[in-house]
């Protein structure tokens, strides 16, 4: 007779037996290449007779048919470096590439990695192949059956078609949606392994599905050969004005040169483009192997100060021939008139000599001060002042895509205003500067070689020039006298560049121009050292693939830079105010450092003021001083005359709409807890084409910005407020809200008393567009367009990869 243990231990025996079996044959594995061939690169392009073949034929066109698909429904989460598997879906050369299991982002690594830049790192998609980049269209046999078969992209849309998500409620918790997640890059014979896992995973993730006719029109492109239509040569306008502008960068004297160079690092990472007929046609300007003339051969560089490794080369303008995207885009135009300025400022206000060309060597290019040094400061300071939210935006939108780091080290919203360039002092400024140009050296003086702890040394060189500049200012400014209002750069009246208002959004920010919401808590008057040092350490000398320690020292030295614009504005407030105010900012700080300020206690301010407001007083006079170039009156968030509506003559719908956004945005606090970094708003009128569109933006009041970590720890969340304003702030919406006119006091009711967990499920469930929604699409859609109407030119998509699960 059988033990009683071996009678259980028999079925026990069989269900592990079972469950590992079933386990193994859930899924099988095909091969790929036994069935469609080897794996080898195809080309994409069609010549011109093939394109004629295929028109006839009505063949499905890249361009017409495809191209606009994956703009609307993939870009929005497939693009910059963020881009998933480092998929981006901009162009073809992007989808021919295909996916990477390396990330982009590790800010943990000890050593930098080769960069992957689409267009610039490889120059064809056998080079990416190289560089473990694994195709998502066919590469296999040319058939019907292996166009799709063998294709990444057609399996994962056809994974979302055979588990759509639910049409209501939030997603489960099997979707991640946070930004450092781990990502599962399945290759084509990975992908039995994924779908089993991870059957809700189709695309586009953890949103809705396309709709059946564009995923049909994906699937038969796929099934033709994912073939593309010839690239269109740019028109003869455009090639004449590229021709006249490489021409003035490549001239051949020195102060030429320098002054080209000098160019080409501020201007290298902005969309560039011509007034005219063909003005949505952006370019980049690059360095080059290849003259005018020749096909670019571009210098990869990781910085556009690196040494080009070659004694001649050319700067030359490439299209951008990817989809615009508005977290990348940043707009610099091009004409006769930024010609005769640049002729105006660099070769005929002031006299100086470049005798000899600095070096490329590494003590010259990341330190401005030292490789520019020839050209009088207030010479680059009045250039960068011409465009300064073109410059801001530099090293706020980009050029990571995503800047936690680096970013929360400023507040949630706060205004700039900068210096004049040419004040009486501005020769013994230039010899200051020159002076201090050893002192001034930036983390990227050691590029990615710097260790763990190197930011210490910068950070002793940043406080020792905060030091030096207070003792020039004491000796240079009469004992009586201190910073004046005229003092500020005032755009000449008309430049609106003169007042930003900068907003952060946790790990990504926005500028713009005017002030915008009430007296901010803080504010930064900027000169040019600071203009300067912001552009080296955040643009041209920040590597997304670089170290630890170059992400740290980066950020480190922000604290420097932000405490410099502050002492600059406290110089403004009265002598007595001037520590309050400061500790106002540093409530809590117990960093590892001292926060010393220095704000010049020997000279009073050289403003008489009226009021124990001292903040608001010095904007108001502000506001005088510039006109028209401080922007529009906010009449939403800041506006103490109940006439603003009338005055502006809006419509009784905008006016209506506009007196209920001034009650929204008065609410802060424990009100305003429900609502994330970033949402838009539509208010749905009588007549949909008069539908209205806001932001919301969301400010974190903390208690210092000086901490590397623990921003939860330094929240006040009583003192946090909210921004209301009319069109679009930002590029990464956390949520969309429809409301119509009639139900917006109910709304605001509802974020005000959305205090615990079901009502914030009634907030979202009656006035969002959850992920969820079936007409998801059409609200992105929505939203873009109305973007596009709003900021035509310098509007790009927006990026949905940080879009919420509420």
């Amino acid at each position: 007779m059988p033990k009683f243990s071996t009678l259980i231990f028999k079925p026990v025996l069989w269900v592990f037996i079972l469950i590992v079996a079933g386990c193994t044959t859930a899924y099988k594995v095909t091969d790929y290449e036994a069935l469609y061939g080897p794996s080898e690169v195809k080309p994409r392009i069609l010549s011109l007779q093939q394109q004629l073949e295929h028109d006839k034929l009505n063949a499905i066109s890249y361009s017409k048919d495809i191209k606009p698909i994956l703009d609307s429904r993939c870009v929005a989460c497939h693009a910059c470096y963020d881009a998933p598997c480092q998929l981006k879906l901009g162009s073809i050369e992007g989808l021919d590439r295909g996916a990477s299991k390396q990330p982009v982002y590790d800010f943990a690594r000890l050593e930098p990695v080769p960069p992957s830049r689409l267009f610039v790192d490889a120059k064809n998609t056998e080079e990416w192949r190289k560089k473990q980049f694994y195709p998502v269209l066919n590469e296999r046999q040319d058939s019907v059956l292996a166009g799709v078969k063998n294709s990444v992209l057609a399996k994962m849309l056809q994974l979302k078609r055979d588990h759509p998500l639910a049409e209501k409620g939030q997603l489960s918790d099997d979707f991640k949606l946070d930004l450092a997640r781990d990502l599962i890059c399945p290759k084509i014979d990975e992908f039995e392994k994924y779908q089993h896992e991870h059957p809700q995973w189709g695309m586009p993730y953890a949103m809705p599905g396309l709709s059946l006719e564009d995923e049909n029109k994906i699937l038969t492109w796929l099934k033709q050969g994912a073939m593309v239509d010839p690239k269109k040569p740019l028109p003869a306008s455009l090639n004449k004005q590229i021709i006249q502008w490489e021409n003035y960068l490549n001239r051949s004297s020195n102060k030429q040169k320098l002054v080209a160079r000098y160019i080409f690092e501020h201007l290298f990472i902005g969309h560039l483009h011509f007034k005219g007929p063909h003005e949505d046609q952006f370019f980049k300007l690059v360095r080059s192997k290849t003259p005018t003339g020749q096909s670019i051969n571009e210098i990869p560089s990781t910085r556009p100060y690196d040494d080009p490794e070659t004694d001649v080369f050319f700067y030359r303008l490439r299209p951008v021939i990817t989809t615009i995207v508005d977290k990348t885009h940043i707009v610099y135009q091009l004409n006769e008139k930024r010609l005769q300025r640049y002729d105006e400022l660099f070769f005929q206000a002031d006299e100086y000599e470049v005798k000899t060309l600095p070096s490329y060597q590494k003590e010259f290019t990341a330190n401005p001060f030292k490789t520019y040094i020839d050209i009088p400061s207030h010479v680059k300071y009045q250039f960068l002042l011409d465009d300064a939210e073109y410059f801001v935006s530099g090293f706020i939108k980009g050029p990571s895509c995503r800047g936690q780091m680096a970013l929360n080290s400023i507040r949630d919203r706060f205004w700039v205003i900068f210096l004049k360039p040419n004040m009486s002092y501005a020769p013994k400024i230039n010899q200051f500067l020159s002076e201090q140009a050893q002192t001034l050296n930036l983390p990227g003086t050691e590029s990615d070689e710097i260790g763990l702890f190197g930011y210490r040394e910068y950070d002793e060189l940043g406080y020792v020039y905060l030091q030096k500049k207070e003792q020039f200012v004491n000796q240079t400014l009469p004992k009586d006298k201190g910073f004046r209002l005229d003092f500020i750069w005032d755009g000449e009246g008309v430049n609106t560049n003169a007042a930003l208002t900068i907003f952060r959004h946790f790990d990504s920010a926005t500028v713009t121009k005017g002030l915008i919401g009430n007296t901010p808590k803080t504010a930064w008057v900027v000169d040019y050292s600071i203009l300067e040092r912001l552009h080296y350490l955040l643009v041209a000398g920040f590597n997304v693939y670089g170290t630890a320690g170059h992400q740290l020292a980066s950020r480190s030295y922000m604290d420097i830079l932000r405490m410099d614009g502050e002492n600059n504005f406290l110089r403004f407030m009265p002598i007595d105010q001037r520590q309050k105010i400061h500790e106002s900012w540093y409530q809590g700080y117990t960093g590892l450092r001292d926060i010393v300020p220095l704000f010049n206690i020997e000279h009073p301010s050289g403003i008489s003021y009226q009021t124990k407001d001292y903040k608001k007083e010095f904007f108001t006079l502000l506001r005088k001083k510039l006109v028209n170039a401080a922007g529009s009156i906010d009449i939403i968030n800041d506006c103490d005359e109940p006439s603003c509506s009338e005055k502006l003559k809006l419509s009784s719908e905008k006016q209506r709409a506009n007196q209920l956004m001034r009650q929204l945005s008065s609410l802060k606090g424990a009100q305003i807890q429900a609502l994330p970094e970033v949402s838009y708003l539509r208010v749905k009128t009588d007549n949909s084409a008069n539908d209205l569109v806001y932001s919301l933006i969301f400010n974190k009041a903390l208690s210092n910005v000086s901490a590397l970590i623990a921003e939860d720890a330094r929240r006040m969340i009583d003192q946090d407020t909210l921004t209301v304003t009319p069109g679009f702030i930002g590029s990464y919406p956390n949520i969309f809200f429809s409301v119509g006119l009639e139900q917006l006091p109910d709304f605001i009711n509802s974020i005000k008393n959305a205090q615990s967990d079901s009502e914030q499920e009634l907030l979202y469930s009656r006035f969002s567009i959850r992920r969820t929604n079936p007409q998801f699409w059409n609200y992105a859609d929505w939203f873009n367009l109305q973007h596009k109407k709003h900021r035509g030119l310098i509007a790009g998509l927006f990026d949905l990869n940080r879009y919420h699960n509420r």
